[in-house]
């Protein structure tokens, strides 16, 4: 890569996290990260003008086993955030990467109960919970801090294409081409940031955007529904 290109690289990931030291430390913040996966747009009359209103998607709970044998789902992973993930134990490159970006994560917000990580096998005819357990700890994944999950197929699939809009599992072989995504969850359930979890600059930027939506929290900026 050209040195001009690196450096203005450089930049535009530096924006928001200078954008938002600003805010923090001189003014109200007004840094609000967008919503993903919108349902419907309502219009409603305010003095006398039509206004339209996106209404967003807000995940459904569910019911999964994690690689401890514990029984997880929303309200387990109340009053903070999460960063979900797809994988399968037996997949190499693509999830490795993954999953060594996420330790990055794990890491920065060690000792912030209110940040999670929740991953979810597309092969849970494969990825039992005694398998799931020794995945899990060769990404030292910490426990109630990081969960990897694996349930029913159909369940699975009903989080895939109904929560996170994304393909069926189809066939006995898992299909991954999109379980690169990452996603950040808010407490209210809502999708706040969709990221390429092999790129080590989007994990940056999903570190920001989790600290981003902490302060909000924090400072009451963030109305909870």
């Amino acid at each position: 890569m050209r040195p001009k290109q690196t450096l203005f690289l450089g930049l535009i990931l530096l924006v928001p996290v200078l954008a938002f030291l600003f805010l923090k430390s001189f003014g109200t913040n007004r840094f609000a990260l967008p919503t993903y996966l919108p349902n419907s747009v309502d219009s409603t009359q305010v003095d006398g003008k039509w206004q339209r209103d996106t209404v967003f998607h807000q995940l459904q709970d569910y019911s999964f086993l994690s690689q401890t044998g514990r029984i997880i789902g929303q309200k387990d992973l109340k009053d903070g955030l999460y960063v979900t993930s797809f994988f399968y134990t037996a997949c190499s490159q693509d999830c490795a990467q993954r999953n060594s970006q996420l330790t990055r994560v794990q890491e920065k917000f060690r000792l912030e109960p209110r940040v999670r990580l929740v991953s979810y096998t597309v092969n849970p005819a494969q990825d039992s919970v005694a398998v799931l357990e020794r995945y899990a700890e060769r990404y030292g994944a910490i426990a109630g801090k990081w969960f990897f999950l694996t349930g029913d197929k159909n369940q699975l699939n009903r989080l895939l294409t109904e929560e996170y809009r994304l393909p069926a599992l189809t066939g006995e072989a898992p299909t991954i081409q999109h379980s690169q995504q990452l996603f950040l969850v808010d407490r209210n359930h809502r999708v706040r940031g969709i990221y390429d979890g092999t790129k080590a600059r989007e994990i940056d930027r999903l570190i920001t955007e989790i600290t981003v939506l902490l302060y909000t929290y924090d400072h009451n900026d963030e109305p909870r529904t």
